[in-house]
């Protein structure tokens, strides 16, 4: 590609934030050229598709080689605190934590847990507050997952059923004195381009343990709501996606909503893929894989242009990259001009590093590497955030039975798929269907907090977070049961840094978590605690019932009180990075972007996802960086208009 091609716009990036925008600017008319650093192992061979396709592969995906970038971060600048974390990994001597992301079309939606959360009305509402931009607002963000899903769990509008379920819904909220919206609305979708489903119930009744178990902790989570309130949990509270629900920050169970269509992983790659085939818009849309962006280019303050690598496997976070391809700086640049904007899409690592690399950062953390300062943001970077996670497992005396000849991988070469996968290639049916997450169960870990904070959900088999091989452990682990807890909101802010001037690179990053582990009395440390607690009350539960267990394996029933706190300082992990390059007031020294997107002290230059939060949202971050995808969509053509 010469350096004299043009578009209208370029973005950077096709993951959550970019692959919806460059599809709907496309879809809009623009001509659009898409840059991603990665390719498309999933169309490559059989393994790849079924790596994407298959959702309960999810976990296989995250290690799958074609796919994952290999990032290695710092939870903690102490090193004996980071030492005691048994996922460490040691690198020339000190010790980090395997970060999976994914190098591909599509961005981490590729090997993501599908999972389709959408934030409470006040994480959009918080954003509102310190812009004083109104349209950030939760009932005005509302409309954007609207439109973006495609819902297939509800019944449709104007169906018969919808209307007598959105009746039944009115006349319980007022006969019960309910406060609240008094709508019928449930705020779902059903025209958008994301397919939402739920996993079906009835696949775990043939496993009579897990079935007694499941019972039991949705007894646990609605025990304190089953009198007065049991009518509005029967229609709306098992759905965290209903805006009833989203606005009043309600407790109890969920199902958990998946991007998932007949059975397979649905994202932004299916997206930009039907987009580029479409005859009425497809040639608008231009997506140039295995492309390293290495800088912005500008005219004065203007962006007008990227500049890239065009080779494939160059990031050295790619696995491939070590020894298979020639030294990066010998390799030619490209470059592509855009008469409009250019959009970074790139994440909340590769988003503040191509903003340093193309002089936009901290000036004293540029000049440290010899970098010309062409603005000074000093929070290019700064800010990182992510969630708490932690997991309570428990062994049980005898294996799972629906998970009997389950292999929860592709077949070998040359041999014979199991059942599980032949049912899901024939009907797209079966445990292979989900993500293998059960139910969930959201919940305050303190009363008097305004919103819930904790998201705990079941997973059948073995997983205590994320170390090379942890899917293989996974995969064989047939008698063993997870509950994962989630804390949402927390308040740790750590930094993303350059190791040097190449864009190859990998990036200097640390979480510092808890404190950076120096407080024990951290309110987010307080809150998994409680999480823990739930857990093992519900368990306890279990065991006088039926006396299925057979030990606590981790956290370990010996791990109390301040033993516990340690375990968890030392064993929290996240996969939700973002924050890095937050949207602000202009008073605000570490604001990097206006409520509209565009990168302070420049033109023509936005970012567009997981880096633009002030504070991290919700449970799961990806419904977040759609809606705020499909927003900044709108503020582009209209500023284009």
């Amino acid at each position: 590609m010469s350096s004299a091609t043009e578009f209208d716009y370029i973005v950077v990036g096709s993951g959550a934030g970019g692959g919806p925008l460059a599809g709907n600017l496309a879809k809009a008319g623009f001509k659009v050229m898409l840059l991603e650093a990665g390719g498309d192992p999933c169309s490559e061979d059989e393994t790849g598709r079924l790596m994407y396709e298959v959702p309960i592969f999810h976990g296989l995906s995250t290690e799958y080689k074609p796919c994952v970038w290999d990032y290695f971060v710092r939870h903690y600048t102490d090193d004996a605190q980071q030492a005691l974390d048994s996922k460490k990994v040691a690198i020339n001597g000190r010790d980090f934590i395997w970060y999976p992301r994914a190098g591909a079309l599509g961005g981490c939606t590729t090997h993501n847990a599908m999972i389709t959360v959408v934030p409470q009305d006040s994480d959009w509402d918080h954003i509102a507050e310190v812009t004083g931009d109104d349209s950030w607002c939760g009932e005005r963000m509302r409309p954007y997952f609207t439109r973006l899903e495609n819902c297939g769990y509800v019944p449709r509008p104007g169906s018969p059923k919808a209307i007598f379920r959105g009746l039944f819904w009115i006349i319980a909220r007022l006969f019960l004195k309910k406060k609240g919206r008094l709508s019928w609305q449930n705020g779902h979708g059903f025209k958008g381009w994301l397919p939402t489903s739920q996993a079906d119930p009835r696949v775990v009744l043939k496993d009579k343990q897990l079935v007694k178990m499941l019972l039991s902790a949705a007894k646990s989570a609605i025990h304190e709501k089953i009198d007065d309130d049991s009518l509005l949990s029967v229609e709306t509270r098992f759905d965290p996606n209903d805006s009833r629900n989203t606005g009043d920050s309600p407790e109890g169970l969920a199902f958990t909503p998946l991007a998932v269509e007949r059975g397979k992983r649905f994202g932004p790659r299916d997206y930009l893929l039907r987009v580029q085939k479409s005859k009425e818009y497809g040639g608008n849309l231009t997506i140039k894989k295995n492309a390293l962006a290495t800088r912005v280019l500008f005219e004065g303050n203007r962006a007008v242009g990227v500049e890239y690598i065009d080779k494939a496997h160059i990031y050295r976070a790619d696995p491939s990259a070590v020894n298979d391809t020639p030294d990066p700086a010998s390799l030619p640049r490209a470059e592509v001009r855009a008469k409009r904007e250019v959009i970074l899409s790139g994440g909340a690592f590769n988003t503040p590093q191509l903003l340093m690399l193309s002089g936009i950062g901290p000036a004293h953390h540029l000049k440290q590497f010899g970098l010309a300062v062409n603005v000074d943001l000093p929070g290019v970077g700064r800010n990182l955030q992510d969630r708490y996670e932690i997991c309570v497992i428990t062994e049980f005396k005898k294996n799972f039975v629906l998970l009997d000849g389950a292999s929860f991988a592709p077949p070998d070469p040359g041999t014979e798929p199991d059942e599980f996968l032949k049912a899901w290639e024939k009907e797209g049916k079966g445990i292979y269907a989900s993500n293998g997450a059960l139910i969930g169960i959201i919940k305050r870990s303190r009363k008097e907090l305004k919103d819930p904070d904790l998201y705990i959900f079941a997973l059948p088999g073995f997983f205590r977070g994320y170390y090379p091989g942890y899917s293989k452990v996974f995969e064989a682990t047939h008698n063993k049961f997870t509950w994962a807890i989630i804390k949402a909101r927390t308040n740790n802010t750590g930094s993303v840094k350059l190791n040097s001037t190449n864009p190859w690179d990998p990036l200097s990053i640390n979480f510092q978590y808890f404190g950076d582990g120096q407080r024990n009395d951290d309110p987010d440390l307080d809150a998994v605690v409680d999480g823990v607690r739930f857990v093992r009350a519900m368990n306890e539960r279990l065991q006088k019932l039926y006396s299925p267990i057979k030990n606590e394996e981790i956290p370990g029933e010996h791990l109390k009180d301040q033993l516990l706190r340690e375990f968890i300082k030392a064993e929290a992990w996240g996969h939700h990075a973002s924050c890095t390059c937050k949207i602000g007031a202009d008073s605000d020294p570490l604001a990097v972007l206006d409520s509209r997107f565009r990168v302070r002290g420049t033109e023509a230059l936005r970012v567009v996802d997981a880096s633009v939060f002030p504070k991290i949202p919700g449970y799961f971050i990806v419904s977040a960086i759609y809606m705020i995808s499909e927003k900044a969509s709108d503020l582009i053509i209209e500023d284009a208009r």
